[in-house]
């Protein structure tokens, strides 16, 4: 047996693929199975009822996960003047205007996460095909078009994550790192899978939430029981 297949055996045992388990249980297991050299990602995947080609359908929002998500954010946000100033003494990594895009242009993308007040959408919409593809257009529906650009700096670098549903109406996201404690993970979770629920669109038919799985980065995915993440 290929030593990958060994290792992929190795981390499958012990976790039944067809039982749901309760949250605190499903994290353990995680926890347990993340044997990697570094501090891996705890990944949450939720299966939605949803058909994203319909646009009454899309779901798409923002969560502010409780207890960070681990890992440093890189933030640049577009701003002139006070804003500029602003976002730096808030935290930002990079700030500009016409000198940012030319530096984008140029394949230089060493940020995380893109803000910009409003005045300067015209600018940023120039480089919609650079930052589309990679989820960094900023977009008000999740904060990262404001104004507060010092809010918005702040709730990135502490934990917000975005997410947006994918073509197969699955939900994505990281939601910490394997080190952080059972009851910090669970927390997470919980505040994630909540914000997907306030995110429900109207054209959403019979049940929105179908399916959870955890995973580490490296490790199995192991299946969530609902009414275990529901509880307060």
């Amino acid at each position: 047996m290929p030593k990958i297949a060994k290792r992929v055996a190795a981390a499958r045992e012990g976790i039944d693929r067809n039982k749901l388990y309760a949250l605190n249980e499903a994290i353990g297991l995680v926890k347990g199975k993340a044997t990697a050299k570094f501090d891996e990602t705890v990944e949450l995947a939720i299966n939605l009822g949803v058909d994203p080609r319909h646009a009454d359908q899309m779901v798409r929002g923002v969560c502010q996960l409780p207890n960070g998500t681990g890992r440093t954010v890189r933030v640049a946000v577009f701003a002139r003047g006070a804003k500029a100033d602003e976002a730096r003494a808030a935290g930002a990594d990079i700030v500009g205007a016409e000198d940012l895009v030319d530096t984008i242009q140029g394949g230089t993308i060493d940020f995380d996460r893109v803000i910009a007040t409003p005045d300067m959408m015209p600018l940023v919409g120039r480089l919609g095909k650079v930052l589309g593809p990679r989820g960094l257009m900023p977009n008000p529906k999740v904060g990262t078009v404001s104004q507060d650009v010092a809010g918005a700096v702040k709730a990135a670098k502490g934990g917000a994550v975005e997410f947006r549903v994918e073509k197969a109406g699955i939900v994505h996201a990281g939601v910490g790192k394997v080190s952080f404690g059972e009851d910090a993970l669970v927390e997470n979770i919980r505040a994630f899978v909540d914000a997907v629920q306030r995110a429900k669109p109207a054209g959403a038919k019979g049940t929105y939430l179908q399916r959870i799985s955890v995973s580490s980065t490296m490790g199995p995915g192991v299946k969530v029981d609902l009414s275990s993440v529901a509880q307060a």
